[in-house]
């Protein structure tokens, strides 16, 4: 693929703007950080499942076939826990105990923020729900389920 003159210089300015200035106003690149690395990339539609959602859902289908859990919903309760501040967690389970658990999944223990972990002890305290985060376990064979 060649570029025209015109397309090479938009390109080099659209690549200049994502990068921040130094003091000095030399073009800097943020650097990422391991951390940075285990996000997604993209955000997916509201109500769309990733590969790691969609398999906590087939075991909740399992559970509610058993009779362990009675309903559950994907993304289907946004808590307001202060003014523009909120929390969508992924899944609304009840239970048979009868108590209604909001599980986060993530794709493992690492992707569990500082942010996430404040916000859902500040929902927490506010809301009287079970709050808790789920990831596979390390060789994919089940889930480790932890109370927040």
């Amino acid at each position: 693929m060649r570029f025209t003159e015109e397309e090479f210089n938009a390109l080099q300015e659209r690549q200049a703007g994502s990068k921040k200035r130094s003091s000095t106003g030399q073009a800097t690149v943020k650097q990422s950080t391991s951390k940075d690395k285990l996000q997604a990339l993209g955000r997916l539609k509201t109500g769309e499942m990733n590969k790691t959602e969609f398999r906590f859902a087939e075991r909740l289908k399992l559970q509610e076939h058993s009779g362990e859990v009675l309903w559950w919903k994907f993304e289907s309760i946004k808590l307001m826990i202060a003014p523009n501040t909120s929390i969508t967690v992924d899944f609304a389970v009840l239970p048979a105990s009868g108590i209604l658990t909001m599980i986060d999944v993530k794709g493992s223990k690492a992707i569990v923020t500082d942010d996430f972990k404040a916000k859902v002890k500040v929902a927490a305290s506010m809301f009287p729900f079970v709050f808790q985060v789920a990831y596979p376990k390390p060789k994919g064979e089940g889930w480790i389920i932890e109370d927040i």
